[in-house]
């Protein structure tokens, strides 16, 4: 069993240590007989750093545990064979974000307890956020406020955090919050004086102080309670900074001070929601008189008028509205094709006449290439090639003119 040197110290960045074990492949790894490497593990990321073998470096890119309490660090070149003494040197800047963040998740969870009674499920490091579970059916913003008013009331008041190492009968006298399933002769705590008792085997500051500000970032719904995000210590400090320069951008295009933002966002939300009715409006219009122009241009045969067009001007929903507007206006076929932007086919009939546009649609992208389908009297699609557009264009008319019902 490795000896886990950051449950004792998690400000301890370099360590002596003998490879035990190694395991060759795609990814190696050693295993070693102590370490203050952190392993993946309770929802915390794993550290990083180096194995210093002699006067050569080798890159610990990941750290894992096995099942069978292994503790497996990954390298980026072949490890060191068994019985050598190596120089282990941590990550300390990815040590110390991490430790921010697991001892700013005790001290949140600590807060949303005692103000709502809100139980965290789960815990989750990422590699810019974090964010816990909490079981509730809703959360207002107003907790979310109370709650990282408090968790910051705590951080200010720079409270001793300690590790503690007890066994599990004197771990349930002791009113800790979270005690694992699993069982184990000794039990580490880590104990936030007066706000919060759990055990944990993460890495964690040694004052509140040190962890900075809390900042939450936003909650969402999911299916065991509600998620909310958050940063603490550096991480807070850059989305701040990321977020301020946002508004100030945002508040500089709309020409107002960065509390006006949202006001004069909503603003231009309505304003855009008008643009598009009228927009759609316009098109509906213009696609009616266009309708018109085709087919008073187009020649009647058997009593139908067929019109075969490429437009290079339109797009799909264009020449979408445009043959529906002409199919209903008068006895018609209508095979467009648009070629601004993503090119794009639609193929409409009257309701009663006896083609059918999905067939043809198949036919012609058989030749073009692409995807597409439809009804009896309605189909579309994006052809792949369009250099012979309008001649498959021209023959699919040919075809349709050819037949008589």
């Amino acid at each position: 069993m490795t000896d886990r040197l950051y449950y004792r110290d998690s400000l301890l960045d370099s360590f002596s240590a003998t490879v035990v074990d190694f395991v060759p492949g795609d990814r190696p790894a050693v295993v070693l007989d102590r370490t203050a490497f952190y392993p993946s593990s309770g929802g915390q990321l794993f550290d990083t750093g180096t194995l210093i073998v002699a006067d050569t470096e080798v890159r610990v890119c990941e750290v894992a545990e096995t099942s069978d309490g292994r503790i497996l660090h990954f390298l980026d070149e072949a490890p060191p064979p068994r019985g050598v003494v190596v120089r282990g040197q941590i990550n300390m800047e990815r040590r110390l974000d991490h430790m921010q963040q697991h001892s700013g998740q005790h001290v949140l969870t600590a807060a949303f307890i005692r103000l709502y009674g809100l139980e965290t499920v789960s815990f989750h490091m990422g590699n810019e956020s974090c964010s816990i579970d909490l079981q509730t059916n809703g959360l207002t913003a107003e907790q979310i406020a109370g709650a990282e008013a408090l968790a910051n009331q705590i951080v200010f008041k720079d409270l001793a955090v300690e590790i503690r190492f007890v066994t599990r009968e004197e771990a349930e006298g002791l009113g800790v919050r979270k005690i694992p399933a699993v069982e184990h002769q000794r039990l580490r705590l880590i104990d936030i004086h007066t706000v919060d008792l759990t055990a944990c085997g993460g890495t964690h500051v040694t004052r509140t102080g040190q962890i900075g500000a809390i900042l939450l970032r936003k909650a969402e719904k999911v299916r065991q309670g509600w998620r909310v995000e958050f940063v603490c210590g550096k991480r807070a400090v850059r989305a701040a900074r990321r977020d301020f320069s946002t508004l100030t951008e945002c508040a500089g295009l709309v020409s107002g001070p960065v509390w006006e933002v949202p006001q004069q966002v909503r603003k231009l939300q309505e304003s855009v929601k008008t643009l598009r009715r009228t927009n759609a409006q316009i098109q509906e219009e213009l696609a009616s008189f266009h309708a018109q122009q085709l087919l008073a241009e187009a020649a009647e045969d058997s009593g139908r008028k067929l019109v075969t067009r490429i437009f290079a001007d339109r797009d799909l929903d264009y020449i979408k509205l445009l043959a529906q507007r002409a199919v209903r206006q008068g006895t018609a076929i209508c095979l467009f094709a648009a070629t601004a932007g993503t090119p794009a086919l639609v193929f409409a009939q009257t309701a009663g006449l006896p083609y059918d546009m999905g067939a043809l649609m198949k036919q012609v992208l058989g030749e073009l290439g692409g995807r597409g389908g439809g009804s009896k009297d309605m189909a579309q699609g994006g052809p792949e090639r369009i250099e012979s557009l309008e001649q498959a264009l021209n023959q699919l008319g040919s075809q349709v003119r050819g037949r008589r019902s």
